[in-house]
């Protein structure tokens, strides 16, 4: 099927998108990469008249690190992220779950900020950004920043009003013991769980641990139970395992469809995938 007419705008500043958007209004969509609205768009689920293309948007790419955080253009691909030497080296929980994306085609078109926007409940990157305490930039009448919990609203739901457009993504450096664990739907590769992980070590012991989950939820949330679990203890399997059973407890209303998995089974798949994340991160 094909997507109804449009007309297409291809704005160069951030400015001129914003003007662009508050004159169209509920007429206008943003689109970056496409990897999601477009495949709406032919279903005709959304018909937007104006489509505004951020693509030659400069203010929303770039990558920038200051005082412990690392802050990210919305326009980054999901590419750009899992291959830029400073992410891997500050903050590898991001390229590790960017590399996780859907397949290469995806990853080269694809953005952090249409991720974020979009708020599929089985996105990747939305797991890390949890467990980093993503801070969001947002461009209308004035900026303002919205952290990471209070934006991810409900599924496919989120705090941005209509003529705002997400500037920049800002996150904490973390050390090396990270990792991003998931159980991938074979056909779109999108998580039907997946677990973002980040520990502070010292030796074999956990000093602090930050637990981002998705597919679980109608948004990727916050393992603080798993956290708790973990912090003060010998990272041992038996400790790990307890500290995986204590994720349902922060999962709220689970999902279930009957062609991926029950919210029963869902609940299952994090317990193993919070305990496989645990263990990637550790070593």
């Amino acid at each position: 099927m094909y997507a109804e007419s449009f007309e297409y705008h291809a704005p160069a500043s951030l400015q001129e998108a914003v003007t662009l958007l508050g004159q169209y209004g509920d007429d206008a969509k943003i689109v970056t990469g496409g990897m999601s609205l477009i495949p709406i768009m032919k279903l005709r689920l959304a018909a937007p008249k104006h489509l505004i293309d951020l693509r030659k948007v400069g203010e929303l790419k770039g990558l920038s690190e200051s005082g412990g955080n690392l802050t990210i253009g919305a326009g980054t691909t999901y590419y750009e992220l899992e291959s830029s030497k400073t992410v891997l080296d500050k903050c590898p929980l991001l390229a590790q779950t960017a590399a996780a994306v859907g397949d290469v085609q995806v990853r080269n078109r694809g953005t952090l900020g249409g991720s974020v926007v979009h708020n599929d409940p089985s996105a990747d990157l939305p797991a890390a950004l949890v467990a980093l305490d993503a801070q969001l930039t947002l461009q209308g009448k004035s900026e303002r920043t919205v952290a990471i919990k209070d934006f991810l609203v409900d599924s496919l739901t989120t705090a941005i009003e209509p003529d705002e457009i997400l500037v920049r993504i800002t996150v904490i450096a973390t050390g090396r013991n990270t990792c991003y664990a998931k159980m991938a739907q074979q056909a779109s590769g999108f998580a039907v769980v997946g677990v973002a992980v980040a520990l502070e070590m010292n030796g074999a012991n956990c000093t602090g641990a930050r637990v981002g989950v998705t597919g679980v939820s109608p948004t990727a949330f916050r393992a603080v139970a798993v956290e708790r679990a973990l912090a003060g203890k010998a990272l041992d399997d038996g400790a790990i395992a307890a500290a995986a059973e204590q994720v349902a407890g922060d999962a709220k209303d689970p999902l279930g469809d009957p062609l991926n998995a029950s919210p029963e089974y869902r609940l299952h798949l994090a317990k193993v995938f919070t305990r496989r994340a645990i263990e990637g991160a550790r070593v």
